[in-house]
């Protein structure tokens, strides 16, 4: 498993084809992933469970650690 480490910054850019990320860690390289519209989806379905929120789908049991 990678070490992890903690996050430093990043910053999401649209391109023409979805979506450019940019993640930073505290004593660790950028790195740059492009991100299709639904992967961003995913994302935000993500974010908004592991927040407490009820985006789509939301409340279909517990979704901790789930790879998209």
């Amino acid at each position: 498993m990678a070490k992890l480490l903690p996050l430093q910054s990043f910053s999401l850019q649209e391109t023409d084809d979805g979506y450019r990320l940019l993640v930073s860690a505290i004593g660790g390289e950028s790195l740059y992933v492009s991100i299709t519209p639904d992967q961003m989806d995913d994302i935000i379905d993500s974010l908004e469970n592991a927040m407490g929120g009820e985006g789509e789908g939301g409340g279909e049991g517990n979704e901790d650690d789930v790879e998209y």
